[in-house]
């Protein structure tokens, strides 16, 4: 691949290469040594074709398929949703066919970095020491985000701040629904970055008090307050009298110098554009495998955009065991779409087609690359906690929806994430929340939603080695508290649950 190109092929086999800027009719284009006369404009992020192709025929980038022609495709042709379209359908049937995990394979030649992080008693190493309030219902919201702001004021400089998360659940829902709402709060109540939690209930509620805490599991309880809103005269002096005992316990919270084994990231891509799967994802991709390579965990969610690369990733299963829960988590996603009358493959999104991807096939493909290489060691059912010590790559169930697909990944432990992104999004999470853009436009355009641009690498700027050692050593930083993220700076922080089914 040439730096500074204008059109750029990602895999030898591939038919088409992608334009790294906007692209004229009528111009002459050098791709890996073959020209080719652009028979139509090509937005940046948009396909080329680099040969002709017949109507049927199926199209090859990143070295596989992503979708069949429905027209013939000239040389220098634009190739989008106009004549391209997913060869997706149905039900698959899977079988184990185990390729070599190499992410970890340069493990001995690593340096053995370190973060200073907040080690709990349970082993696990938070990144901040917060106190979060977590609300069983909607209906405290206003009462708990009015604790947080008074006693983040009141205790300031004694820990790393004062955060509530405000969702609209917790009563009239049944089943699983009411399930999902429990298991994410349950896995942000033993979170290693809230070195305190009050949990604010109303009474009344669906979502009971005590059913949530015994979900939660072993929990410190000189860490935990918990009372209904019903059940004092003022929730709020309540809650500030919670809080007081809270920063108390944690007086004593220091960091201490841990090894990198001891981070667990969360790897999400928002917005993708064409330019997602060469630079951005990619990128975090080779840091998966140099954190999994040293002993720790990453976690890969947004089972949807799996649809169409899963194989990839079954094939890395550590064991035929892993391989069987990878293949129920695809199957059972797609269950979760047919149960609902909905299309499985009806994706991407408006966004997404805009920026330059046409089918599942090709969005999956480049956004599994988020996972590097690495075996994956793990599945995790949604709001289930990653294993401590496990290290390698967990598939975590969640959709793809930004929101919650982020949450999921924080309630499963990660303590920071590494979000790529070749649109541009304000989110934030609890933890700190790391913007990687695919090109250069938007890290310009949104300084203050982009921790690192990615897009050096096209504008011929940086090197990969280069961005992969300038991102690590910004994830050290942050975990160690020496740098916030854009999220934390301009206080993007909350929480999204995934709803599924009846609401009384």
């Amino acid at each position: 691949m040439t730096l500074a190109a204008r059109a750029v092929r990602i895999h030898p086999a591939d038919d088409v290469a992608v334009a790294v800027q906007a692209l004229a009719a009528g111009e002459d284009l050098v791709v890996e040594g073959e020209r080719v006369v652009l028979a139509e404009d090509v937005p940046a992020g948009h396909k080329v074709a680099l040969r002709p192709l017949a109507r049927g025929q199926t199209v090859v980038k990143y070295g596989f398929p992503i979708g069949a022609a429905t027209a013939p495709i000239a040389c220098g042709a634009w190739v989008h949703s106009h004549n391209l379209k997913t060869c997706l359908e149905g039900v698959l049937e899977y079988s184990y066919e185990p390729a070599r995990a190499v992410g970890a394979q340069h493990a001995a030649s690593l340096p053995a970095p370190t973060f200073m992080g907040y080690r709990r008693p349970n082993g696990r190493v938070g990144t901040r020491n917060e106190v979060w309030i977590l609300n069983t219902v909607g209906c405290v919201n206003h009462a708990a985000e009015r604790i947080a702001r008074e006693g983040a004021a009141r205790f300031q400089g004694r820990l790393d701040g004062v955060y509530s998360f405000s969702h609209p659940y917790g009563c009239g829902q049944l089943g699983d629904d009411l399930r999902n709402t429990q298991r994410t709060l349950a896995g942000l109540l033993r979170h290693p970055n809230a070195g305190g939690v009050l949990v604010l209930g109303l009474g009344c509620e669906n979502n009971q008090m005590d059913a949530l805490l015994e979900l939660a599991g072993t929990v410190d309880r000189d860490r935990l307050r918990f009372f209904n809103s019903q059940d004092v005269t003022d929730e709020v002096d309540a809650g500030l009298e919670a809080l007081g005992q809270l920063v108390a316990a944690m007086r004593g919270d220091r960091r201490e110098e841990c090894p990198a084994s001891d981070l667990i990231l969360g790897h999400k891509c928002g917005g993708s554009d064409g330019l997602s799967g060469i630079t951005a994802n990619p990128l975090v991709g080779r840091i998966a495998d140099r954190v999994t390579a040293l002993g720790g965990g990453v976690i890969l969610t947004e089972v949807p955009e799996m649809f169409g690369a899963e194989r990839l990733l079954m094939n890395r299963a550590v064991d035929e065991t892993v391989f069987r829960q990878i293949v129920t988590l695809i199957n059972d996603f797609k269950a979760y779409f047919i149960r609902h009358g909905q299309p499985i493959y009806e994706n991407p999104s408006p966004g997404n087609v805009a920026g330059g991807l046409t089918t599942l096939e090709e969005k999956s493909l480049g956004a599994i690359q988020k996972g590097g290489q690495a075996a994956v060691t793990q599945v995790l059912r949604y709001g289930a906690p990653a294993a401590t010590g496990a290290g390698g790559l967990a598939l975590l169930e969640s959709p793809g929806n930004d929101g919650v697909s982020s949450t999921a990944l924080v309630a499963s432990g990660a303590t920071v994430l590494l979000f790529t992104t070749g649109r541009g999004t304000p989110l934030g999470f609890p933890v700190p929340t790391l913007k990687i853009s695919s090109n250069t436009a938007i890290a310009e355009k949104k300084p203050h939603w982009i921790d690192l641009n990615a897009g050096a690498f096209l504008d011929g700027t940086a090197t990969m080695d280069q961005l992969a050692d300038e991102l690590f050593a910004l994830i050290l930083d942050v975990a160690s508290g020496r740098k916030l993220a854009n999220n934390e700076k301009h206080g993007y922080r909350e929480i999204a649950i995934w709803k599924e089914g009846v609401t009384l």
